[in-house]
């Protein structure tokens, strides 16, 4: 059943812009593609037009792309170490598009993409992919100790290993749903509160407001979630460079 106009659900109907069916398959270019290549465009457009003629003295729009950069590196740095040097373009990619898809998003006529689980998922799912791949490849089999616990008595092992895989495996679903159910609450509420501002009219007042709040609320959680997912991304790679 289609979500009804009114509802403040339907700001995250996906709706196809251009159509394209391969047999069986639908590849249609939806509205949440579209967002994802501006996404993409706008960072793109944010850190080559920044950094072109870089000066001695940044300019503003220098700085900040120096600070994202230095701030993503430290992040690395600090939960990662030394090693975890050759993952920060992965790192610094997936916080720079969480962000300006997060922070895309809270303009009027835009689409949440952050705030579809399957897009979330996905992203998720390639962290934890690139994460086990490189657990592989630098230890070898021996990267399944890592579901033993160190000091752990051997007769707890046969019970705790499974425990260990079962949290292991849950890692993209957690991840995925933070960011999910923290963008689709925050644009359900301000959708909300913009129907009362509507209905009350002249008393919309409060309601105006609790929006207007909501507003700079959801501009921190976007710079927020960005930061959990990447942080997140960096401990998942120290445990499968250090194994703990």
């Amino acid at each position: 059943m289609a979500v009804a106009e009114t509802s403040p659900l339907h700001q995250f109907t996906v709706e196809s812009l251009v159509p394209i069916h391969v047999g069986t398959f639908n590849l249609s270019f939806s509205n949440s593609a579209l967002f994802m290549v501006i996404a993409v465009a706008l960072i793109t457009a944010f850190l080559v037009l920044s950094t072109r003629g870089a000066r001695l003295v940044p300019t503003r729009w220098q700085s900040l792309a120096e600070l994202s950069y230095e701030f993503v590196a430290g992040m690395v740095r600090e939960n990662v170490g030394h090693e975890g040097r050759p993952y920060f373009p992965f790192v610094f990619s997936i916080f720079m598009f969480v962000l300006f898809g997060n922070l895309i998003s809270l303009i009027p006529g835009s689409f949440a993409f952050t705030a579809h689980i399957v897009v979330t998922f996905a992203l998720a799912l390639t962290v934890f992919i690139a994460v086990t791949l490189v657990g592989f490849i630098r230890h070898g089999f021996h990267f399944l100790s890592f579901f033993v616990p160190r000091g752990m008595p051997a007769l707890m092992v046969p019970l705790m290993v499974p425990i260990e895989i079962l949290s292991y495996l849950f890692r993209p679903i957690s991840l995925s749903v933070r960011l999910f159910a923290n963008m689709m609450a925050g644009h359900t509420m301000l959708l909300v509160f913009a129907g009362f501002i509507l209905s009350l009219g002249v008393f919309g007042v409060l309601p105006l407001a609790i929006d207007v709040a909501l507003i700079l609320f959801e501009v921190l959680v976007a710079v927020l979630q960005a930061y959990v997912f990447a942080i997140l991304t960096c401990l998942y790679f120290q445990d499968a460079i250090h194994l703990h």
